[in-house]
C-alpha cells in the first residue's frame, strides 16, 4: 500500500514507518520537526517537512495517490495544552481537519488515528477503563483528541471514510524524547545515565498504564488490515506508579541517585489504566512486552546513543 504517516519523524511514528517499510509498503512522512528528528527518519521513506495545518498539503495528496493515512502528528504535551488551549486546538483539531478534508478530496481509503486513553477518560470512575467509560477529559489535549474522534465518526457516516482510533496508554521505549514534560521514563532514564537526580512529582503514587512502543506498532499494523471502523484502547491493563518506575530504572541504569520528591503538579491525573479486551477480541492484539523487559530495551537504547 501507499501510506502517509504524519509525525513519522517522531517517537511512535518513526517506529511505525520502520515496520511498514519492513512489510514492503511505500511510505511518505509528513513532519514539521517541531518535536521529531531527522535521525528517526527511515531512509527508504519519502520525507516532506510541512505543518499539517498548511493548505499546500493538498499538493502532496494530489500527486501521491495515498491509500491510507496514519496520523501521529500532534501537540502532545498535556500541560502545554492547559497553558495554551488555542494552540493545542489549532494543531490537534484544525490540523486533523485539514488532513480529513484532503482524505475526502483525494479518496483515501482509511484514516488511522493516534488518540489517547489517559487524557480522554480523565479521572476514572472504574478501573480499568473500557471504551464505554464516560469521557471526563480534564485537559484541552484530551478534549481535542476526543473532538477528532467525533469528526472521524462524521466523516465515516457522511463520506464513508473508514477509520480506526487507537486510544494509547502511556507509550514508552527507544527514541522517546527525554526533554520537556512528556515521557517520565525517558526523562528519568536520561537523568540517571547522566548522573543527575530525577524529581518525582508529589508522592509518586500516581499511576499510568505503560505500553511498549513495539506493541503499539503491532496495533497499528493490525488496524491497517482491519476492514471496518472502530475505537480501541491500546494498553496493558496494569497500573504502575511513578515510584515503581523510578526504582526499576535505578536498578537497570545502575544509578546511585536518591529518591527525591518535589511538589505535586496541580491537576495531574491520579490513576489511569486501560481495558484492552476489545482490541484483543476484534483485532487479536495484546501486549507482548512486559514493563521490566521494555524498560531494559529503553535503557539499552539510551546507553547506546
Amino acid at each position: 500500500m501507499n501510506i502517509l504517516v504524519t509525525g513519522g519523524a517522531g517517537f511512535i511514528g518513526s517506529h511505525i514507518v520502520d515496520a511498514l517499510i519492513d512489510q514492503g509498503h511505500k511510505v511518505t512522512i509528513v513532519d514539521d520537526l517541531s518535536t521529531g528528528s531527522l535521525d528517526n527518519v527511515n531512509p527508504e521513506a519519502k520525507f516532506v517537512k510541512i505543518d499539517i495545518r498548511d493548505e499546500s498539503l493538498s499538493n502532496l495528496f494530489a500527486e501521491s495517490n495515498f491509500n491510507v493515512l496514519i496520523h501521529h502528528a500532534a501537540q502532545m504535551d498535556v500541560r502545554k495544552s492547559v497553558e495554551d488551549p488555542k494552540f493545542d486546538a489549532s494543531v490537534n483539531i484544525i490540523g486533523s481537519l485539514n488532513l480529513l478534508e484532503n482524505c475526502i478530496q483525494f479518496n483515501i481509503e482509511k484514516f488511522i488515528f493516534a488518540s489517547t486513553g489517559g487524557a480522554i477518560y480523565g479521572e476514572q470512575e472504574y478501573f480499568p477503563a473500557d471504551e464505554s467509560h464516560p469521557i471526563n477529559s480534564l485537559s484541552p489535549y484530551g478534549i481535542a483528541k476526543y473532538s477528532v474522534e467525533k469528526y472521524l465518526f462524521y466523516y465515516h457516516a457522511v463520506h464513508n471514510l473508514k477509520y480506526i482510533s487507537l486510544r494509547y496508554g502511556n507509550v514508552y521505549g527507544p527514541r522517546q524524547n527525554p526533554h520537556g514534560e512528556a515521557g517520565v521514563i525517558a526523562i528519568f532514564t536520561k537523568k540517571m545515565l547522566n548522573g543527575s537526580d530525577p524529581i518525582i512529582n508529589g508522592d509518586g503514587k500516581q499511576t499510568r498504564d505503560y505500553v511498549y512502543v513495539g506493541d503499539v506498532v503491532k496495533a497499528n499494523l493490525l488496524a491497517l488490515d482491519y476492514k471496518d471502523s472502530g475505537i480501541f484502547n491500546v494498553g496493558t491493563g496494569i497500573e504502575t506508579d511513578v515510584n515503581q518506575i523510578f526504582r526499576m530504572l535505578k536498578e537497570l541504569t545502575g544509578s546511585r541517585c536518591e529518591e527525591n520528591h518535589g511538589p505535586a503538579k496541580i491537576g495531574e491525573q491520579r490513576r489511569s489504566v486501560l481495558d484492552y479486551s476489545t482490541i484483543k477480541r476484534v483485532l487479536g492484539w495484546e501486549p507482548s512486552v512486559n514493563l521490566y523487559e521494555g524498560l531494559k530495551k529503553t535503557v539499552a537504547h539510551f546507553k547506546n546513543r
